[in-house]
């Protein structure tokens, strides 16, 4: 994302260049390592003291985002950025980070941007549902097969798969995802939504898909009094050791990372049917509770 709503994109198109700011103007060439995890700590502190009423969770979002535009984009890697205008282009990466306290980017790297623009309705779901995100970057390898038809790299028409070797039904997977946006959507009907609101930053829903160390959260919640942390998983037809095992793990980054000021997260699993094998799991743990959600079809008579 070139700005906010793409406000720096005929910018950037004209400079051949792709960049982040969050206001924060410091060279960050010693900070920026080859992993994110060997530069979070260090990157996060040094924002954190220029940006003192920043949250945990923006700290890491925002520092997270010049990170990887600034070092975890390789060289020759690919990006693709609305144009402000409707459609989406693409551009190579051909520069390191350099810094330009001047710019309206200044943590920037150079691009050549191809020109080619992409309609939405080129787009599959999936893809176009990622690229709307309200977040500056989103990691789009999943789609990789997709881009590459895009862009021109490969010919004919991509092939969606489901890409989790433990999916146990693709049409349950297909269904839940469709589902999440649903409850996005709704969320004011839920059960959840008489303690939790999804996730805000800045004024931008964030919660859904939220960036993990081991993946993306389906939906991240707060509760209305910013004490704890609610982490929902969608069953996706995955099998259910695999389920409860991917919600410990997505709790356990939420603590990390974001739990030191007191607060705390609870879990919950949503799945299509009961399951013996889960509820099993969830006895022994504490923290996680389990829903059913049930879908309501009806036809009318139209004369």
């Amino acid at each position: 994302m070139l700005g906010g709503q793409s406000s720096s994109a005929k910018d950037c198109f004209r400079d051949e260049i792709v960049g982040t700011d969050f206001g924060f103007l410091v060279d960050l060439t010693d900070y920026l390592k080859p992993t994110w995890s060997e530069s979070k700590r260090d990157l996060s502190k040094l924002y954190k003291e220029g940006h003192p009423d920043k949250s945990a969770i923006a700290i890491g979002l925002n520092c997270g985002s010049i990170w990887t535009v600034s070092k975890g984009i390789p060289i020759g890697g690919v990006v693709i950025s609305p144009t402000g205008e409707g459609d989406y282009t693409y551009a190579e990466v051909t520069g390191d980070y350099r810094f330009d306290s001047s710019s309206y980017f200044p943590h920037q790297r150079s691009v050549k941007w191809s020109g080619v623009r992409i309609s939405p309705d080129a787009m599959s779901d999936g893809l176009l549902k990622a690229c709307k995100r309200p977040l500056t970057c989103i990691d789009l390898n999943p789609y990789a097969e997709e881009l590459d038809v895009l862009i021109g790299k490969s010919a004919g028409r991509p092939s969606i798969t489901v890409s989790d070797t433990d999916v146990e039904s693709a049409t349950h997977f297909a269904l839940e995802s469709i589902l999440e946006d649903f409850l996005v959507a709704n969320w004011q009907f839920t059960e959840f939504a008489k303690n939790y609101d999804i996730l805000t930053v800045d004024g931008e829903q964030v919660g859904q898909q939220f960036p993990a160390d081991t993946g993306r959260i389906d939906i991240l919640a707060i509760s209305k009094d910013q004490s704890e942390y609610l982490v929902l998983e969608l069953k996706r037809g995955r099998a259910s050791d695999r389920v409860v095992g991917q919600l410990l793990r997505y709790m356990g980054f939420i603590n990390k990372e974001y739990c030191q000021d007191g607060k705390t997260v609870r879990g919950a699993i949503v799945a299509h049917q009961d399951d013996l094998s889960i509820r099993n799991a969830l006895s022994m743990v504490d923290g996680i509770q389990f829903y059913l959600y049930a879908v309501d079809f009806k036809l009318s008579i139209q004369k």
